[in-house]
């Protein structure tokens, strides 16, 4: 939390010097109705009015730094979600390919979603609001010694007792915090997949699972909250009751200052609302830490940010210049092989087909040049560089993917395509010519400006593909990886981009294909089948 606290330095040291002026100014409130009371008693007019003014201006200060608190709160609360929110999203890049898909994208949006709101009400809120508090029962400790030294003795000792007995219950409430964020994260991930898979319940007649699948992860996201809710309110409400007992303790001492003649009648006016504010902020201090424990494992998960240092012992990779080699390739997925010294090699500028039944391997083969399966035996080299040597982002620079799943972001045609990049017109032409999208741009009002929707929903599979298509020749990768990139195109444009993509002489070709006529096999340099492949 530090680290946070340090970046938003400005906004948060106001925001606590707003709360410590708010908190601690309420005990000068109470010495001034002291002394309203000492005019009252001793018909001093001039004391009373004192007092009376007193009374007033401290509420108008404290009002005023609570307004100004609230607006420096929320500023500093606002960059902290950023930060976090930044370091999520780097944290995520960190993960390799397999990494990332061992959680449901569903589990990473109850991070940017639910566990920023519980970092913020289980651990933000009580932080800043622990130094008010604090400022409150120092401020009321000093008053009290200002009354009488035995006052302050007395509150000190109930005060130890108060913030020491909350520890006991520490442990059981980190668990129960544990619980929640895991079960959280798991029911987030089971309503995604209900509605992810809405149309096929819809279309099978299944209306009763996606109402029982909800009511089950609606119980797995509540039942937690509700038990940690009901132990943090046993454990404040108990602590509550020893703070009324601890004030009746420390006015009934007043009370026997007051008769043994000591102190002035007027100080239990005092001692009533300066008792309450040490004991009602020890009560709140407790439940505020009670917080930050539940809210623990919500911010562990961001212990890791800012590691700088992942790629330090990676070689740099030059451009692509003679062969891709592929020596004794092994994989597997869990206890089933999918490859099994496999040998392959790739020259630049030439075209290769990969076919075969599905599962034999072809869109692993295409993942592990990427660099997104890691865990492989065998030797992948790239001009003799073993790719285990580089960062899977430099490899990455030097090739495009597609794969038959196309994702498009919600977003225009035109920025799909650049995705942030600039290109010239002459390129941009070129690109939506060699992907076949010009006929699609032609008949669509706004051309490159079309909004794709969400997913590429408004635009059909076909069309999907093609900005794919065009995507990855604008960005002028040396190495085109493609995973039935043309299946969802008729036979005639597709027919068109594979032409346009064989003819590219700078363009090394990977192309897998379930399907390979006679002809069209000709068109390669190389076709590898993969079961042949496997059996080598």
């Amino acid at each position: 939390m530090l680290y946070y606290i340090k970046k938003t330095w400005k906004n948060s040291f106001l925001t606590i010097l707003c709360q410590v002026i708010s908190y601690s100014i309420e005990v000068f409130a109470a010495l001034a109705s002291m002394k309203m009371l000492d005019g009252l008693l001793a018909q001093d007019m001039q004391l009373f009015l004192f007092g009376l003014v007193a009374h007033l201006g401290v509420w108008a200060i404290s009002f005023l730094a609570s307004h100004m608190e609230t607006v420096f709160h929320y500023r500093a609360q606002r960059q902290i979600n950023e930060l976090e929110r930044k370091d999520m999203v780097e944290m995520l890049l960190k993960k390799s390919y397999s990494e990332y898909h061992v959680e449901e994208s569903g589990s990473y949006l109850s991070g940017f979603t639910n566990d920023i709101a519980q970092m913020e009400q289980l651990g933000w809120e009580p932080l800043f609001g622990m130094f008010g508090v604090l400022a409150q029962i120092v401020s009321s400790l000093i008053a009290l010694f200002y009354l009488h030294w035995s006052l302050l003795v007395v509150s000190i000792i109930f005060g130890i007792l108060m913030v020491l007995l909350p520890r006991i219950f520490n442990q059981k409430l980190e668990n129960a915090g544990n619980i929640c964020s895991r079960l959280q994260a798991q029911a987030v991930s089971q309503f995604k997949e209900l509605l992810a898979g809405y149309d096929v319940l819809r279309s099978f007649g299944k209306k009763d699972r996606m109402v029982r699948g909800t009511e089950t992860a609606n119980e797995q996201m509540e039942t937690p909250r509700y038990h940690l809710k009901v132990l943090k309110s046993a454990i404040g409400n108990g602590m509550g009751f020893l703070s009324v007992v601890f004030q009746v303790s420390v006015r009934l001492l007043a009370g026997i200052l007051i008769l043994m003649g000591i102190l002035n009648l007027s100080v239990m006016v005092s001692v009533s609302t300066i008792c309450s504010n040490v004991y009602n902020g020890l009560k709140q201090l407790v439940n505020l830490q009670l917080s930050l424990t539940s809210g623990k494992p919500y911010f562990e998960k961001l212990s890791n940010h800012r590691d700088t240092a992942s790629h330090d012992n990676k070689k740099s990779l030059p451009a692509f210049s003679r062969s891709i080699s592929v020596e004794n390739l092994s994989f597997n997925y869990g206890k089933k092989t999918v490859l099994n010294h496999a040998s392959f090699s790739f020259e630049k500028g030439k075209k290769y087909a990969l076919t075969g039944p599905s599962g034999c391997g072809k869109s692993t083969l295409l993942k592990i040049l990427l660099g997104w399966l890691p865990d492989y035996t065998g030797c992948v080299c790239f001009d003799d560089i073993d790719i285990h040597t580089v960062a899977t982002e430099q490899l990455q620079q030097q090739m495009s993917y597609i794969e038959q799943n196309v994702f498009l972001f919600n977003a225009s045609i035109r920025e799909n395509i650049l995705l942030g990049e600039d290109f010239t017109e002459e390129q941009l032409r070129n690109a939506i010519h060699d992907s076949a999208l010009e006929n699609d741009l032609m008949s669509m009002p706004n051309g490159l400006d079309t909004l794709v929707g969400e997913g590429g929903c408004n635009i059909s599979g076909g069309q999907k593909q093609r900005v794919a298509i065009a995507r990855a020749l604008i960005h002028n990768r040396s190495i085109l990886l493609v995973d039935e990139g043309t299946s969802a195109l008729d036979a005639q444009n597709a027919d068109r981009v594979e032409k346009s993509l064989l003819a590219n002489p700078n363009l090394t070709l990977i192309l897998i294909s379930h399907h390979l006529t006679p002809e069209r096999k000709k068109q390669f340099d190389k076709v590898y089948e993969l079961s042949t492949a496997l059996n080598a």
